[in-house]
């Protein structure tokens, strides 16, 4: 009982459902009950007037009560609704031929009446016929009210029929003309976190465009305040870019000029701290460029070029730790995505393999098509990524329990963004499920033309 009070309370569709049927149920309710007495007052009426009707056509023909039969009623007659006629007059003629007839007393007046006969209710018109003699006919009330009340019954008949059907209707059309709201919150829910466009109010009813046109107005405020961060972030990785060079270049001027040993550990030191500074600053502005939106792409990309193109810029890294890296198969995709885009990724994940990968490990890219999506897969040997932290490996800065690697914890987090904004979806396994090692990331994006 509390549930259906809560569901009420909180779904304006179910209370417009409930608020409708319940309305229908006690107009029909009223008019079936109004229908049914109406009905049953009529059924008496043509009794009674069958009754005067019968009454009528004795006295007009002036047939004998032995037209009846012995006891007064008609031959062949039900015996459960058999009309009596008699003659109502002193004992010699009472009930006809014989004593079968109703004792009714001689001192009725002409008209109707409802009389109570040996325990058994008799409807009796009492008339005077044109000859001078009184006759009676007499119906038992049972029948006559059994047949009144299947009269009216009968009536309530289409009530009964269309009474539920009206219910189903009402509540098909209430479903019907909530569909549009059910569908624009379905439509938002399935939104990626950057797209922030506006809501089309066009197929909306009336009553529901003030609240769109309040939210395409939050929704603006708050693309303009993301666009903000994004261009501050930006703004800011451009403005440290320039003194950080200088500082790299200081130190290469530094490390030609002759000191101690001490002193040019020290400035190593240094140097590697200005190149951790810069490599923050170029995958912050990376991850400022995969968080805007960009261009729909003219032309499909390949998805060997782009592991061709990466595997170029950082067979370097994977050398000097004599890492095993290449692709697997011959197989190719053509993605309708940016190839910025597709490269963001695979570098980064790539990058991310070969800094985790242990000397002397293994690294494979590959790519395989499956129910319309190309799933680009790289694996590698290093100690994986528990299942209790991958959520969070793509939040920004995050870096895993346990690691001594040098990085900004930004990688991932750019492989997020710009896979949420290009519709596709990543996921992390073990490369070998068994010892639980391994790092498996498999990228599925849409092999379809966007519209």
């Amino acid at each position: 009982m509390d549930g259906f009070k809560k569901r009420l309370n909180e779904s304006v569709q179910f209370k417009l459902s409930f608020s409708l049927s319940l309305a229908i149920f006690v107009i029909a309710l009223v008019a079936g009950i109004f229908s049914f007495v109406s009905a049953f007052d009529e059924a008496h009426e043509l009794q009674d007037d069958m009754l005067r009707q019968v009454a009528a056509l004795f006295d007009r023909q002036h047939l004998p009560l032995a037209h009846l039969g012995d006891d007064g009623r008609a031959k062949d007659s039900d015996e459960e609704s058999r009309v009596i006629v008699q003659y109502l007059s002193d004992g010699s003629k009472a009930a006809g031929k014989g004593d079968a007839g109703v004792p009714l007393p001689i001192t009725l007046p002409d008209g109707l009446h409802t009389l109570d006969v040996s325990g058994e209710p008799f409807r009796v018109l009492v008339k005077t016929t044109s000859s001078g003699e009184r006759i009676a006919v007499a119906q038992e009330t049972g029948v006559r009210d059994e047949i009144a009340r299947d009269s009216a019954l009968r009536t309530l008949m289409p009530f009964l029929i269309l009474v539920p059907i009206l219910l189903l209707i009402v509540a098909d059309l209430v479903r019907k003309m909530f569909r549009p709201i059910a569908s624009l919150s379905a439509g938002i829910d399935q939104r990626a976190e950057q797209e922030l466009h506006p809501i089309e109010d066009c197929h909306l009813p009336a009553e529901v465009r003030p609240f769109v046109v309040a939210i395409n107005r939050l929704l603006a405020r708050v693309d303009q305040s993301m666009e903000t961060q994004r261009r501050f972030v930006a703004d800011a990785a451009h403005e440290l870019r320039s003194p950080l060079t200088a500082l790299s270049l200081q130190a290469e001027r530094l490390d030609q000029a002759d000191m101690s040993d001490l002193a040019r550990e020290r400035l190593m030191t240094l140097r590697r701290g200005i190149e951790r500074g810069r490599n923050l600053l170029d995958q912050l502005l990376t991850l400022a460029k995969a968080q805007a939106a960009l261009d729909r792409p003219k032309s499909s990309v390949s998805v060997q070029h782009v592991y061709r193109r990466v595997l170029e810029d950082l067979m370097p890294l994977a050398d000097a730790k004599h890492i095993d890296i290449g692709v697997e198969g011959a197989q190719d995709a053509q993605l309708w995505v940016n190839e910025l885009d597709v490269i963001a990724i695979v570098k980064n994940l790539v990058d991310n393999a070969i800094r985790y990968t242990p000397d002397g490990g293994k690294i494979d890219l590959s790519v395989t098509t499956e129910e319309g999506r190309a799933i680009l897969r790289i694996q590698d040997s290093g100690p994986g990524i528990q299942v209790v932290e991958r959520e969070r490996v793509f939040d920004p800065f995050y870096r895993t329990l346990g690691s001594d690697q040098v990085g900004s914890g930004l990688g991932l987090s750019i492989v997020k963004a710009v896979t949420d904004r290009i519709g596709a979806e990543i996921q992390l396994g073990f490369a070998d499920e068994a010892r639980h090692s391994g790092l498996c990331v498999s990228v599925l994006v849409p092999l379809f033309k966007p519209l």
